[in-house]
């Protein structure tokens, strides 16, 4: 009886995965497809590189998230390499899209000058919560421990390396995962303080957010002047695909290492990172759609 209910649950699974293959290869290839043309309709119209080379930058973020998630749902003992290429990659598409934002409004020189102009009007800002002109001030309780920025070359300083920080870490922390997996105390989706995992989390989780925090402030400073590219549909595209999937694999971890679904979940640590791989390959299909009309706006 008790090696019947073990095939049975062993049929139920494979099942599940492949019919999570099936359905998440499919969205991969709509996303690869997409991508793929709006890459090569940019390349065929490379009439602007000093922006053009980031949105390809930013676009060849799609077929790298499908192929990867495809591969690691397919074959769940790559799932580790695959997890670090994707997050290599995700730190270079976060400083590709800043440096898109920037090279739209004129490049380095221009945008230092456009911000300094800025700081003698009275900006619309409510994400800022600014109460000064020249500054850019900070919402409670940031502003009880960091002191508002200077318009112009320290605003500009500092939120490019809110940037660049989370791009040195993200790669940093990659390589060290695969350090700490090579020497078996990494413990992938673990929260236990005898692993890495839950550590490289709670670093990485507070670079995310400062990142994104400076990514912000900076599209509040500059959306006007962006506006002829529709800022907000690319900024909410790209949150989308980079900041919500990474928050999106924290809440899997914790959910599946939760008391409640600790011994629920078939195969274990297969059916978290096989889950993540799944809800990629559907999201990065529905994100090329969004991205797709907008990119060349």
């Amino acid at each position: 009886m008790e090696s019947f209910l073990i095939t049975t649950a062993g049929e139920k699974s494979t099942n599940l995965h492949t019919w999570a293959l099936f359905i998440g290869g499919i969205s991969a290839l709509i996303a690869l497809l997409l991508s793929t043309l709006l890459i090569l309709q940019h390349l065929r119209a490379y009439n602007n590189p000093a922006e053009q080379k980031w949105i390809v930058g930013v676009l060849f973020m799609v077929p790298v998230y499908a192929s990867e998630s495809v591969l690691s749902l397919w074959y769940p003992r790559f799932s580790m390499e695959c997890d670090i290429l994707r997050n290599c990659y995700e730190a270079f598409a976060l400083y590709s899209f800043g440096n898109y934002l920037v090279a739209c409004l004129g490049g380095e020189d221009r945008t230092i000058e456009y911000l300094k102009s800025q700081s003698s009007k009275e900006l619309n800002a409510p994400l800022l919560n600014q109460n000064k002109k020249n500054v850019v001030g900070h919402p409670f309780p940031l502003n009880l421990i960091i002191r508002p920025w200077d318009l112009g070359q320290e605003f500009y300083r500092v939120s490019k390396f809110g940037i660049v920080q989370y791009m040195i870490l993200k790669a940093f922390c990659a390589f060290l995962a695969l350090v700490l997996q090579l020497c078996g105390i990494y413990g992938d989706g673990e929260f236990k303080w005898y692993y890495g995992y839950p550590y490289i989390t709670i670093v990485l989780n507070f670079s995310q957010m400062w990142a994104l925090y400076c990514l912000v402030q900076f599209y509040a400073v500059t959306h006007e002047e962006l506006q002829s590219i529709r800022p907000l549909a690319k900024f909410i595209s790209f949150k989308a695909i980079v900041f919500a999937t990474w928050w999106q694999g924290v809440a899997i971890a914790i959910i599946c290492s939760s008391s409640f679904l600790a011994g629920a979940q078939p195969n274990g640590q297969k059916f978290q990172s096989g889950l993540q791989d799944f809800l990629i390959c559907i999201e990065v299909s529905q994100t090329t759609c969004l991205l797709g009309p907008c990119s060349y706006l």
